[in-house]
């Protein structure tokens, strides 16, 4: 359910995630204050704390491969909101140094190609500033119009933009002008909405301009004029979806130009190329029915590379590395028997090999492919961390890094596959923490296979002691439960707030290769839920669980997984709580927006008797056991959420309340399938563990 762009070794053994990860010989770090002094009043972490920490976004390294331009964001409780700056460094993390310092807030940062200076947004506008501080400078002043994303064209004679662009109305103001106060949306097709937006007629477009010495030379000309198509693609696409050559003269982008109902049941995005020379735009990737994205140029530029799913419709089919090579016309998949979807793509500067991310075993890994003989090396030590967004860098790659209990940080790999951190962030408020330790444990599944589960354990744990477990329902159903960061969902906050909390990667969480990925779809309130049932019943047999003091909690799939186990879990837990959980399948079918992703994983509509395998599905929706409901239960969504539209949340809490079942409804008027406003997710943690301490301390 949703696509990530954003995918540990020690079976049995309890691992102490330390904070900062130094080497031995590595010197005191530099570290970055963004809110001077933070001093927090307990050592362990609360919701607030979350929210102290910097974001580490942008990260993007200079051309000569000796510095590091990336954005933090910080964020103000009381004011309920957030602001951006951009921060420079040298490539082995000395030197640091704030660049900007406005409430406007900046982002989408790129070096121009000659590393003299770095652009970036700020509202709408593109500017750019010296990596000393100096000199900043503002390149547009488009009337009307509001800059997203950038790209220097490697010539640097031209600003490539991505640009909200108007195409159709569908608004009645627009339809009808003597009616300017009307609000009302109009259509006649299906997608009128995606995840949390209403189709206003607004299309992301490609804008090319003429750029000269921090100026605009030529009009900005709309590539996409007309179009009633998105590039990227919402609302998870971004700039890595669209490629200058080298030689500056074509530009490859990822669209998917289909309308309506023919949008909605199909994932075939298509990669295209257009040429500055004859302004012709043509299709690569003819007859490849499933995503096709993120191309890439190599160095040279007589090959693309770019990610491809080869079945249309199955947003979570193995991403395959594809390569055309416009010296002979021919496209291969170099990428056959690697077993995992690649990510963050990078060509090495020879255009030999292919430098990239990958999920194995429930951990992001970093990989060369040797195009020549198509063989993957993994060049990144195992551990528990996550790797993402490789580059290159003066003596090595740069990438960020994520631990459960720590949040993205930059860190650099020297040729050993050793990471060292080099931002430190956050380093003045982790020390400050008393952080939960883990464990990786392997567990039997019903049907005999081994099964991932990530167990988390308060601070401080003592054996001798029992504890309140939470399990976690991960949602998707596809993805992976690896070592990223969350916000929300955050398992050493859990933990710290006296919980064992563990997570397992049941059938179809990804990175653990694609047929136990294939094994959700179809399958819903099936084998999945039983891997979950096999993890809390394992986990039980440790003698510091309080078997009385169960747990689960889940959003998305995860909140179905909640739904589902209401009915089914036979007086195991205690409590539940679904955060934007699908409870009624047909109500969902007819509701929702991307109906590709309900055709594959239900196998089909549910008004087809004939079709055994979505017969099936449709039966397993929670609301068919409701007679068994018996459990306390808090049910969260938010009414903008349009994936998994809010009426299934109500639903779920009316049924609760009217069987007298003890339940509670936190519904947020502007949010979306996530909580992002700092104190919405504030109090979204704080309805979490009272609910639970409710029910599973008391």
């Amino acid at each position: 359910m949703e696509r990530l762009i954003i995918c540990s070794l020690l079976a049995t053994l309890m691992i102490s995630c330390g904070t900062s990860d130094k080497s031995n010989n590595q010197k005191e770090p530099e570290v970055i204050i963004g809110k001077k002094d933070i001093k927090l009043t307990s050592n362990l972490m609360t919701p607030e704390t979350l929210w102290y920490f910097g974001r580490v976004g942008n990260v993007n390294v200079s051309p000569d491969g000796k510095q590091i331009a990336y954005t933090v964001t910080w964020y103000d409780i009381a004011e309920n909101k957030s602001n951006t700056d951009v921060y420079i460094m040298d490539a082995d993390g000395n030197n640091k140094k704030q660049l900007t310092n406005t409430a406007a807030g900046e982002g989408a940062l790129q070096w121009r190609y000659d590393g003299a200076y770095i652009g970036f947004v700020r509202k709408g506008q593109v500017f750019e500033i010296k990596p000393d501080g100096t000199g900043e400078r503002q390149v547009t002043d488009l009337k009307g119009l509001e800059v997203s994303e950038f790209l220097y064209a490697p010539t640097g004679n031209k600003l490539l933009m991505t640009i909200e662009t108007k195409v159709e109305n569908t608004i009645a103001a627009d339809i009808y002008p003597d009616m300017p106060k009307a609000d009302a949306h109009i259509t006649s097709d299906l997608m009128y909405h995606h995840w949390d937006t209403w189709d206003d007629g607004y299309f992301s477009h490609v804008y090319i301009a003429g750029y000269a010495d921090g100026q605009l030379t030529e009009a900005p000309v709309d590539i996409n004029a007309g179009e009633p198509y998105d590039t990227p693609l919402k609302p998870f696409g971004g700039i890595s979806d669209i490629a200058w050559s080298p030689d500056g003269k074509t530009i490859a982008y990822t669209s998917k130009k289909l309308k309506g109902k023919e949008y909605t049941m199909t994932t075939n995005s298509n990669i295209y190329l257009y040429s500055l020379d004859t302004k012709q735009t043509k299709m690569l990737t003819e007859g490849m029915k499933g995503y096709d994205n993120q191309p890439i140029y190599s160095p040279d530029g007589s090959k693309l590379a770019w990610l491809s799913m080869e079945r249309e419709g199955y947003e979570a089919d193995k991403e395959r590395i594809f390569i055309y090579d416009f010296t002979d016309g021919t496209m291969e998949d170099v990428s056959k028997d690697f077993d995992s979807s690649p990510s963050s793509m990078q060509w090495s500067p020879d255009g030999k090999s292919i430098y990239l991310t990958a999920c194995f075993d429930q951990t992001y890994r970093i990989f060369s492919l040797n195009l020549e003989n198509k063989q993957f090396t993994q060049i990144s030590k195992d551990g528990m961390f996550d790797y993402q967004g490789v580059q290159l860098a003066d003596g090595g790659l740069v990438v960020t890094r994520t631990q459960i209990i720590k949040p993205a940080e930059i860190y650099k790999l020297d040729a050993n596959g050793e990471g060292t951190e080099l931002s430190f962030v956050n380093k003045d408020i982790l020390d400050q923490l008393n952080l939960p330790t883990m464990e990786k444990r392997y567990v039997k599944t019903s049907d005999n296979k081994e099964m991932l589960v990530w167990v988390m354990f308060p601070p401080d744990f003592d054996q001798s002691k029992k504890y309140p477990v939470i399990m976690m329902c991960t949602g998707g159903p596809q993805g992976t439960i690896s070592q990223a960061y969350s916000y929300r969902w955050n398992y050493a906050l859990m933990a710290s707030n006296g919980y064992v909390t563990i997570y397992p990667a049941r059938r179809g969480v990804s990175g653990n290769g694609q047929e136990w990925t294939d094994g959700v779809s179809k399958d819903h309130g099936g084998q999945p839920e039983r891997d979950l049932l096999a993890a809390i019943d394992n986990i039980s047999q440790e003698p510091w669980v309080d078997n009385q003091r169960l747990g689960a909690a889940g959003a998305s799939y995860g909140g179905f997984s909640i739904f589902w186990l209401a009915g089914n879990h036979n007086k195991r837990f205690k409590a539940f709580i679904a955060h934007a959980g699908i409870f009624d399948f047909q109500s969902m079918y007819s509701t929702t927006e991307e109906m590709f992703f309900e055709n594959w994983e239900k196998g089909g509509p549910f008004w087809d008797k004939s079709n055994a395998a979505a017969q099936r599905v449709f039966k397993q929706s929670p609301i068919n056991f409701i007679e068994n409901w018996d459990t306390p239960i808090l049910v969260i969504h938010g009414e903008k959420d349009y994936r998994v539209p809010y009426n299934q949340g109500l639903e779920a809490y009316n049924i609760a309340q009217m069987r007298g079942i003890p339940s509670r409804l936190v519904i947020y008027p502007q949010e979306n399938h996530w909580i992002l406003k700092p104190q919405n997710a504030i109090v979204w943690q704080r309805e979490f563990f009272a609910w639970f301490d409710k029910y599973l301390k008391q």
